[in-house]
């Protein structure tokens, strides 16, 4: 047992006592976020997005992202399923944070392209009935509003609330959603 609060210990010693400099220019880092969508029903409609970002000057970064968002319709207590892939980049701009970007509070605006597909491309469904969207590719703008602050010198702990807008699909344009993700600076 002794040996397990040891550890606890020296981990938060090493979070806590950690001095190093943050967001240095051209550092680049990997991020891993999952979420869910915020629609009228909140439920198993979920986004998981990866993430490459390259620190600027003053605490802006780029970002280039990929992302899988999955979410289900209703329709006669079956569940048909709409899956988005997508592409974007962008750039995010410190607004907020203390002197030694241990807290940061950033604002991001991007750019997305991507795919589109419902119910898995099968336009008929079990009784017959026909949907009429179609899978289609999809194009748009997104902003984020992210609080992050440092773990440790390489890990960064990310809470956003996100937002895009879509053009190309038949479905909802305007799609928020809020996540939580985990970066790791190289």
């Amino acid at each position: 047992m002794k040996k397990y609060i040891y550890t606890v210990v020296l981990i938060f010693m090493a979070i806590t006592v950690s001095q190093a400099q943050r967001m240095l220019p051209k550092q680049k880092g990997l991020e891993v976020s999952t979420g869910i969508l915020s629609d009228d029903k909140i439920g198993n409609d979920y986004y998981i997005n990866v993430a490459m970002t390259v620190n600027g000057k003053n605490g802006n970064y780029q970002l280039w992202a990929l992302e899988y968002t999955h979410q289900y319709h209703d329709y006669k207590g079956f569940r048909i399923p709409q899956e988005t892939y997508t592409a974007e980049g962008g750039y995010s701009f410190f607004l907020l944070g203390d002197s030694r970007k241990n807290i940061t509070l950033n604002a991001g605006i991007t750019g997305v392209v991507g795919y589109e597909s419902i119910n898995r491309g099968e336009a008929m469904l079990y009784d017959g009935a026909k949907i009429v969207s179609e899978d289609h590719f999809i194009y748009g703008a997104g902003g984020r509003l992210t609080f992050e602050t440092y773990l440790s010198d390489r890990f960064v702990l990310v809470l956003q609330g996100r937002t895009k807008v879509l053009w190309g699909t038949d479905l909802r344009q305007f799609r928020p959603s809020a996540g939580v993700g985990l970066r790791f600076n190289f």
